[in-house]
């Protein structure tokens, strides 16, 4: 009968997996309910998205002034305005003008290209003295130019793979020497993309490495089955669940298939070995699920506790894609318990015994070498002591190495293809991060449109541009001075602030009739009280960028209207730079939290604040070490490396759960401590070493993945569970045989 419902719910819950969304929205990355992606938020409804944009650079290595390389841009240019949907706006040298204001205030249009091949020369020379084109239309080496494209805002992924599409398909018809095209839109693609391919793959990779362990430890078609179709059923359940409740997979979920199939496995395999050895005491199949449910079961309900905690602290990271990994996650490993301990023994009892059960020599074979490490290790007590401390002290000076940092294109291979077109557009178009900068003014006596302001804008752009290393593409300061170079015939040398108020008014004027008005809302508010300073920047990553932003403020600090005109950095790329440098913090509250709660949960067991210190010790030190590898290595502390330490103290500290589980039973049989610890080492041994193996070879396959993030996580999560193995088999047995001491009854 439980066999039964649990499969019918399993049915009904799998019909979810149809409903299942892949969602990469990087603005949920932003910190969240912080005043300082209010303020952007409310920046932004102001004017427009700082992101909303693709770039296409096209290369012509013989140099970009040739005439029917650029019939072809400007044959492209109109095709993209044209046909492709959701596109607001195509700009190219090919299709700009410049405007010249002539004596009586007549307006001319001159294009920057003229499409004549005597006047091409010429052309050059005019567009190298507009300072607003070069690495913004053309780059500085005269090898490419580039298209911007103004796409519509907020475009959600359907609309943006159509138009994707478009583009790419006649983009693909000119064949260019070379197209480096990049944008949010084409990240989302491609990111959800690898996303529904990894997710579909690690399922599988994680179905055949259980097979194989399943072979190894069991070696019958029983052995495989059943602990697979347990595993199998959790999956189900909490993906499906997620379809159900509309949760979309995010980046970090991608792994979520391998996370249940590896932590499931490991209660399978503890609750089947003991089965096992019941079986081979000669119990009946009924005896040896009791006797397994009776010593083992209490122990896998701790550590689905611990497990889940390890999760549920990712929720003190104020990131919502990590917070709902950590709940999602956390809520799977309490489904894949509920499951594991409805089901497994209801397949245990209907199953008949497995054959090889006569067969002990396996057995023995692992009790015999259990039997010579255990020896080993008490005898060598006080020099693994000492290894361990030498051990710690080291991974603590790898420790003071580490930082926080993090790229746009982290999570990209270096050779992946979209990657290698940000970073050209990064090198000769003057970055790829956007660039924002919130202009405010706060006394109510001056104007944006007074010179002394306008002044104080330009020193702040000058700044920008020669020290901060920033390419400024849209502000009002630079719109003033393109009009007036065009109030002077298109002169290069009045490429320079108006010197009289009567002159900004005129200007002032012109710029409202550019598009109807509409032209200005994107440089000043409906109350001209808030502008903006928009342009690009290098991704040189969250380190620098923070220091180059505090110097920043104290140069602001500095100027004349301190007070009265306020410059605030913000935009989409500094609230991803800003969660990465709360993440420290927040990851430190999460860790403590855990730390505290496990301790507690130990400590509650044992009744023993000597006990409680002992089991934390061994599942601490493989933390520290990883912090120290990560030091040492250069590998910087980023939201995939960070969750790695939660989520390892809750995993790693299972094996120890089940040890000491073991020994607190045999203990109240009225064991001595000495066989209690020898008898709990070589029973649980065995299962520590393969739920171990089959967690570590589990998040291994992450290593596979092609977003650098997932490698990141799988590999130290990898290494942190092996040393954690290692610790429980060596320094655990140690500090119980020399520091605790039970209480004896009677």
């Amino acid at each position: 009968l439980v066999f039964i419902l649990v499969l019918a719910a399993t049915i009904l819950v799998a019909l979810g997996l149809f409903k299942l969304r892949f969602d990469y929205n990087f603005e949920k990355f932003f910190p969240a309910d912080d005043e300082e992606t209010l303020f952007f938020k409310q920046h932004r409804a102001k004017f427009e998205s700082d992101n909303d944009f693709l770039l296409i650079a096209i290369e012509h290595k013989q140099g970009i002034f040739n005439l029917p390389f650029l019939n072809k841009v400007d044959q492209l240019t109109k095709e993209l305005n044209e046909k492709v949907p959701h596109v607001l706006l195509v700009a190219s040298i090919t299709n700009q003008n410049e405007i010249l204001i002539l004596p009586g205030g007549i307006k001319v249009e001159n294009p920057y290209i003229h499409f004549n091949s005597k006047l091409l020369k010429q052309d050059s020379t005019r567009i190298y003295n507009s300072k607003e084109l070069i690495n913004s239309l053309v780059s500085k080496d005269g090898k490419s130019l580039c298209i911007f494209i103004r796409h519509k805002d907020y475009i959600v992924k359907k609309e943006s793979d159509v138009m994707l599409a478009k583009m790419n398909s006649i983009v693909d018809k000119y064949n260019f020497e070379a197209v480096h095209i990049a944008g949010r839109t084409v990240g989302q693609k491609l990111y959800v993309e690898k996303m529904i391919y990894e997710m579909i793959f690690f399922l599988c990779l994680s179905a055949v490495l259980i097979v194989i362990f399943l072979i190894i430890a069991f070696r019958s078609f029983w052995g495989i089955f059943i602990p697979l179709f347990v595993i199998l059923l959790s999956t189900v359940w909490v993906i499906g669940l997620m379809g159900w409740f509309d949760e979309p997979i995010n980046i970090l979920l991608v792994t979520l298939p391998c996370i249940m199939f590896v932590v499931g496995m490991s209660d399978v395999i503890h609750l089947v070995s003991k089965y096992l050895d019941a079986l081979r005491e000669d119990h009946s199949k009924l005896d040896a699920i009791k006797i397994t449910l009776k010593e083992v079961g209490f122990s896998t309900f701790v550590t689905a506790v611990t497990t889940s905690l390890g999760f549920f602290t990712l929720y003190f990271v104020n990131v919502q894609p990590i917070q709902v990994f950590g709940i999602v996650a956390g809520i799977g490993v309490f489904i894949a318990f509920v499951i594991t301990m409805l089901l497994l023994p209801v397949l245990l009892y209907l199953f008949p015994s497995p054959l090889f059960i006569a067969e002990k020599r396996n057995e023995n074979v692992w009790s015999v070498y259990l039997r010579k490490w255990f020896i080993f290790v008490l005898r060598k007590r006080k020099i693994i002591l000492a290894t361990y401390i030498v051990i710690c002290a080291v991974s603590l000076i790898g420790l003071s190495f580490m930082k926080t940092n993090n790229f746009l294109m982290d999570d990209l291979r270096a050779d992946e293809p979209l990657k290698q077109d940000f970073n050209y557009l990064d090198k000769h178009y003057g970055g790829i991060r956007p660039f924002e900068v919130a202009v405010t003014l706060k006394d109510s006596t001056l104007n944006l449109w007074d010179l002394e302001v306008l002044e104080e804008m330009e020193k702040v752009e000058h700044y920008l541009e020669t020290i901060y290393g920033a390419e400024v593409k849209n502000s009002l300061v630079g719109t003033l001075k393109v009009v007036n170079r065009s109030a002077h015939g298109g002169n290069p040398a009045e490429y320079k602030l108006p010197t009289t108020q009567r002159e900004l008014k005129k200007y002032r004027r012109a710029i409202r009739g550019i598009n109807q008005g509409k032209y200005l809302r994107i440089l000043l508010d409906e109350n001209e009280r808030v502008s903006r300073i928009n342009g690009n920047f290098p991704d040189i990553g969250n380190h620098a960028i923070a220091k180059k932003n505090e110097e920043f403020k104290r140069f602001t600090d500095g100027l004349a209207l301190k007070g009265k005109l306020e410059f605030k950095v913000t935009g989409t790329a500094h609230l991803f730079d800003k969660n990465m440098r709360y993440l420290s913090v927040n990851l430190v509250e999460g860790l403590s939290f855990e730390i505290v709660l496990v301790a507690l949960i130990m400590g509650f067991l044992y009744k023993s604040i000597r006990m409680m210190v002992i089991s934390m010790i061994p599942n601490l030190i493989p933390l520290l070490v990883i912090s120290g590898i990560m030091g040492f290595c250069g590998v910087d502390l980023k939201i995939s490396t960070a969750i790695i330490f939660t989520i390892a103290l809750g995993i790693a500290i299972d094996d120890t759960i089940h040890i000491l589980g073991k020994f607190k039973f045999e203990g109240l049989k009225g064991k001595s401590k000495n066989y209690a610890l020898k008898t709990a080492y070589l029973t649980t041994g065995k299962a520590m070493i393969l739920t171990s193996l089959v967690l570590c070879s589990g998040f291994f396959m992450l290593v596979f993945s092609s977003f650098n993030g997932t490698f990141y996580m799988g590999l130290l999560l990898c290494i942190t569970l092996f040393v954690a193995l290692i610790t429980e088999l060596t320094l655990l047995p140690v500090l119980i045989f020399m520091f605790y001491n039970p209480k004896r009854k009677g």
